[in-house]
């Protein structure tokens, strides 16, 4: 066809099915799609594959807090054979859009919502092809003609107009396949079927740790139900000394899910796009995290809880994480596990949120997008002080994990220790780590463990880890920085190690992981012109300019960004 836009998605995990949504309902008729898929499954990514779950793998979010797609989660559980639902233990006519499900059967759903955007594809007339098997190999940048060329498996060459690369997760492996028993992230979880008669190391204490745990626990040991109801673990005859030890910074359990009143992290009071662009514009063009953190944290708990803000409202951000930390050091993080699954269990059975819990998942939710306009400083207060709060809080771990966790310790198989900002787990040629760290009372300890499960989750990976090379030796990308605002704090972030750039005209810009990108996602180069050929919606990749979200909201966002730019409203939208 004339004048066809040829576009390319490298991906068709829970990004490239938004994507390809975007794409369908456009309501072009100019538009050829090609899918490049790995795997031969379309939707379910690793999170919701066997590559990221078992069966006893749960879903943090609900059906009402997911962006709708084409039919709705509740609508489609009444269409699953009984013999699927009795598998996962679920009854169609019990469950509701409040519920949450197993991960293993949200991917078949999102399978099957990507056949049923295929078929509005065909019958709006759309040309599309799917690629199934076929992994990406590089991606190759041709300004001259205007063209970008997607290698697969390192021979085949195909030609777009666009491209999308909406690549998912991935964890760089260094030592796993060779140390035995050492493992760089628990995915996929198949790895970790095993009977362990020994303790076995888990850093981290996030959702990755809780799917590690719930993994290991079940290959050497059972859940059962006491006559209360309550969840109970009994280790296997042979595996005694089998036992559990997560290590965090910070010594702390993520907070359990609770009923959100916004179920789409959207917020009727936040700021709005011109109202950030006007801040930005008036503040010498950066974003001030203090201007967020009062108008789209502050404010809007002012009418919700009136005396949780009357108790927040002169505090800074640093004063508000330092209060809410100190709240949750106070008990202990099995104990406060335990106060948290009855205020959760309270909030969901009166659909009444904890509304400042809320409030910090939005919070994160709207600093994602304009994060790139901080000031470096604003950032590095960001990562070093908001974040550790928003990753505890905003991990919503779901109630069964929440039972099986305090079931676990009580049990006396699962233990938590906090081992700082230094601590190091050392891998052991002979197998496994030792883990060096300085307890509580100011001692150094080094603790040998025959398995180490790195859980810490998905890492922000450098812009020198990006997977496809022709577009960093062709200089299409550029390393994410951000502007100092004052040389003094520069200097002060390069003594402290950060890597601190200072260019010809002086200006001092920190260096932050991954690529430089724009609003719309599409990247950028050395010089900061943008390129109109390639966009990207690939987490691991842009997490120094989008440092905190990722999940389906994120894909909501990012592709609704995305389409604006490749499909502008004054296009025409005819053949």
């Amino acid at each position: 066809m004339e004048n066809e836009k040829r576009i390319a998605i490298v991906g068709g995990g829970p990004s490239g099915l938004f994507m390809f949504k975007r794409l369908v309902e456009s309501g072009s008729k100019q538009l050829s799609i090609t899918v490049f898929e790995r795997k031969n499954k379309l939707g379910a990514g690793m999170p919701y594959s066997n590559e990221g779950a078992n069966d006893e793998h749960i879903t943090n979010v609900s059906s009402n807090e997911i962006p709708l797609l084409v039919t709705t989660l509740e609508d489609w559980v009444k269409t699953v054979p009984k013999d699927t639902l009795d598998k996962f233990h679920l009854d169609a006519d019990k469950f509701n859009s409040y519920k949450v499900l197993p991960r293993l059967l949200f991917g078949q759903y999102l399978t099957t919502q990507f056949n049923l955007l295929e078929k509005k594809a065909k019958e709006a007339g759309v040309n599309y092809e799917i690629q199934y098997n076929s992994s990406v190999t590089d991606i190759i940048d041709n300004p001259l003609q205007q063209i970008v060329e997607v290698e697969i498996a390192n021979k085949n060459k195909y030609q777009f107009d666009q491209v999308i690369i909406c690549t998912g997760h991935n964890w760089p492996v260094k030592h796993e396949g060779i140390i035995p028993g050492y493992f760089e992230s628990p995915y996929p979880p198949s790895k970790l079927a095993m009977r362990i008669d020994h303790p076995v190391a888990i850093k981290g204490s996030s959702l990755t740790a809780v799917d590690a745990v719930r993994t290991l626990a079940r290959y050497n040991g059972t859940f059962n139900k006491d006559s209360q109801g309550q969840v109970t673990y009994q280790l296997l005859d042979k595996n005694s000394a089998f036992k559990l030890v997560m290590h965090t910074r910070n010594g702390m359990l993520p907070a359990v899910r609770f009923h959100l009143e916004d179920s789409h992290l959207l917020n009727d009071s936040l700021l709005t796009e011109e109202e950030i662009a006007a801040h930005i514009k008036a503040n010498d063009g950066f974003l001030s995290l203090d201007y967020i953190f009062e108008n789209d944290f502050k404010l809007p708990i002012k009418d919700k809880e009136p005396a949780f803000y009357d108790k927040i409202k002169n505090m800074s951000l640093e004063e508000f994480v330092a209060a809410m930390i100190a709240l949750r050091e106070e008990m202990d993080p099995f104990q406060l596990l335990k106060a948290e699954y009855a205020e959760a269990e309270k909030s969901i059975k009166y659909k009444k949120s904890v509304y400042w819990k809320e409030m910090l998942g939005v919070l994160s939710f709207a600093l994602n997008y304009p994060a790139k306009y901080l000031s470096a400083e604003d950032m590095q207060r960001l990562q070093k002080t908001l974040h550790p709060l928003i990753s505890i809080v905003i991990a919503y771990i779901p109630q069964s994990s929440s039972e099986e966790l305090i079931a676990l310790h009580h049990a006396g198989v699962l233990d938590l220790i906090p081992v700082g900002e230094d601590s190091k787990a050392e891998p052991e040629t002979e197998g496994g780590a030792t883990y060096h760290y300085t307890d509580d009372a100011g001692n150094q300890q080094s603790i040998y463990y025959k398995t180490y499960v790195d859980c810490v989750g998905q890492p922000h990976l450098e812009f020198e880890e990006f997977p496809f090379r022709s577009l960093v030796s062709g200089k299409t990308l550029s390393p994410a920085k951000l502007k100092f605002r004052s040389a003094n704090a520069a200097n002060k972030a390069r003594e402290a190690g950060k890597t601190v750039i200072q260019e010809a005209n002086g200006d001092y810009y920190l260096k932050v992981s991954g690529i430089t990108i724009n609003d719309h996602f599409q990247v950028v180069d050395e010089y900061g012109a943008y390129n109109e050929r390639i966009y990207i919606m690939a987490v691991p990749y842009i997490g120094g300019y989008n440092p905190d979200y990722s999940g389906l909201d994120f894909s909501e966002a990012a592709s609704t960004a995305i389409i604006k730019a490749i499909i502008p409203k004054d296009e025409t939208l005819v053949a």
